[in-house]
């Protein structure tokens, strides 16, 4: 699969309307699963090098709007990685502690550690989006925001991680949808938040934040926008998005120390 052309180009001014958000690559969803199955197993070996190097590490950022699938999509791809050698992180209302401190400081705590992909489900971002939509911040705070973040992973990078940001591209019809069928269903109770009606109001300020926030695409923190409407295809995308980074980090296993043919197990 090719992915180029999710790629937000470093420099580029986004418009959301321009991408797609129910691409299917000319592919037919009966032909998912098997693609899936044989890039999670090549997806697990580049992980297992990853983590045997020790030197690099993977930050893979994922935001979207609610509904988008940011849960399904570590369900369905991030679980063909060693939990082992995976961390989560979900940032959510900050607590007074972290409050306390600059809008990084929690963020940077998480970052993964060489030989580990670490996982943002939700992420720094959360701050100048949802602060931004609800006048938390202004907008010169917004800009001065992104830019921090910008050198923030100008760092993480120039100290061996690479970073991968995910936006999960959704139509209002697909969300509508779906936040529906959890309404509809008793078992999906749990997932509805009466408060996600509030930010599908703000569907265009939500808009206006994201295509700013997707202006930090760099060469060392690419964004992709990944179609999100057909779940299936999300996920093949995104998988292919990764298995194409580990291998263009190419993490070696490490030289050993001792001849193996002179061993012997008694």
């Amino acid at each position: 699969m090719k992915t180029q052309q999710y790629l937000v180009k470093p420099g580029k001014a986004v418009k959301l309307s321009a991408w797609n958000t129910d691409d299917d690559g000319s592919l037919d969803k009966a032909d998912a699963p098997p693609l899936l199955t044989q890039m999670q197993q090549e997806l697990a070996h580049w992980q297992e090098r990853l983590h045997a190097e020790s030197k690099q590490a993977l930050l893979v950022v994922l935001q979207a709007r609610d509904a988008a699938g940011k849960d399904g999509v570590v369900k369905n791809v991030i679980a063909a990685f060693n939990p082992n050698g995976v961390s989560v992180s979900n940032f959510k209302v900050p607590t007074e502690e972290e409050k306390a401190h600059d809008f990084l400081w929690r963020v940077h705590a998480r970052a993964p550690r060489h030989g580990l992909i670490g996982v943002f489900n939700r992420s720094h971002y959360e701050d100048v989006l949802v602060t931004r939509v609800y006048d938390m911040i202004d907008s010169k705070t917004a800009e001065r925001r992104l830019a921090q973040i910008r050198n923030f992973e100008e760092l993480l990078a120039d100290s061996g991680t690479r970073i991968v940001k995910i936006y999960l591209h959704i139509s209002p019809d697909e969300q509508k949808q779906r936040l529906q069928d959890r309404l509809d269903d008793p078992e999906k109770h749990w997932k509805f938040n009466p408060g996600d009606l509030k930010d599908r109001e703000k569907w265009d300020k939500f808009t206006a934040a994201y295509e700013d926030a997707l202006s930090t695409s760099t060469e060392v923190a690419p964004w992709y926008v990944v179609p999100a409407d057909r779940k299936w295809y999300r996920d093949l995308v995104i998988s292919q998005v990764l298995l194409d980074t580990l291998k263009d980090m190419n993490p070696q296993y490490p030289e050993i120390t001792f001849d193996p043919s002179k061993i012997t197990i008694k």
